[in-house]
């Protein structure tokens, strides 16, 4: 299992369609592509590319990291179809990880390169992150999380994994948040809305109790040091984990659905669902 801050020594690939694309070789800047209508037509080449831009050979690659999501169906789909046909050509080891529980490590490492860390958890400050990403339709996929800097354990959700409307997130926070203070008397709690969405809905936001920062980043976007810290936090939950499933998280019921039985119609019975 990967300690915290190290360097990966195989040859990780990482491919991410959750919003848009990032696909990159751990250890260099990856390739990223932000316009939804043509980054999964591109995703192709950019593998090729940063395979290639790193002096290696699909063959030798050794592990292959995809995000899982939470996203809408179609980008999503196609980045882990990517990665499992790739996976299955190459014999490099494949681990599915969401895109929201590296959300909160990277959002304490921002707070610290930035000096507004504080004494998070030790001095009796906790640093919460709401950890989003835009679901469309007005709705927001999101977990409240808590990590920690020293600990090699995965984040704790405090809310699990879920899809909602930001008005409902918002309630559904401060209803955890405020539980969360009383197994903690005493402590200042601060909570930052991190990733894609969190500035569309930054006013219903302020709504929330112990707001901290808002920002409509995510880790995947901080170029090599993003790469990495997905990787490291891909890996542990994978040794945790390792039978996990790799399957897309849409945590949205499919916009298909099986058509109503064909009216009965000149003595014919019906089409009954399958």
């Amino acid at each position: 299992m990967t300690e915290r801050g190290e360097q990966s020594n195989t040859n990780t690939l990482v491919i991410d369609t959750s919003y848009g694309s990032t696909v990159g070789i751990v250890g260099r800047e990856p390739i990223t592509e932000t316009d939804s209508r043509t980054h999964v037509e591109r995703l192709q080449a950019n593998i090729a590319r940063a395979v290639a831009e790193a002096g290696l050979k699909p063959a030798d690659l050794d592990e292959i990291i995809v995000g899982t999501g939470p996203a809408p169906f179609t980008g999503l789909r196609a980045g882990v179809v990517a990665a499992k046909a790739l996976a299955f050509a190459t014999g490099a080891t494949l681990i599915g990880h969401d895109v929201l529980s590296a959300q909160a490590q990277w959002n304490l490492i921002r707070r610290s390169e930035a000096g507004t860390l504080g004494d998070a958890v030790d001095g009796g400050r906790h640093v919460l992150t709401l950890a989003v990403n835009d679901a469309r339709r007005k709705q927001l996929y999101f977990q409240l999380e808590q990590a920690s800097l020293t600990s090699k354990r995965p984040v704790q959700a405090l809310i699990a994994m879920d899809i909602d409307y930001p008005e409902n997130i918002v309630e559904r926070v401060n209803a955890a948040v405020r539980a969360f203070a009383e197994e903690h008397p005493g402590a200042q709690v601060v909570v930052d809305v991190i990733g894609h969405g969190a500035a569309k809905y930054a006013s219903v936001f302020e709504r929330m109790e112990h707001l901290g920062d808002i920002s409509d980043e995510s880790v995947l976007d901080q170029g090599a040091q993003g790469l990495s810290i997905f990787w490291e936090d891909a890996v542990l939950a994978h040794g945790l984990r390792p039978d996990a499933p790799v399957e897309p998280l849409y945590l949205r019921r499919p916009d298909a659905e099986i058509p109503n039985p064909l009216k009965h119609v000149l003595g014919h019975a019906g089409a009954d669902k399958a």
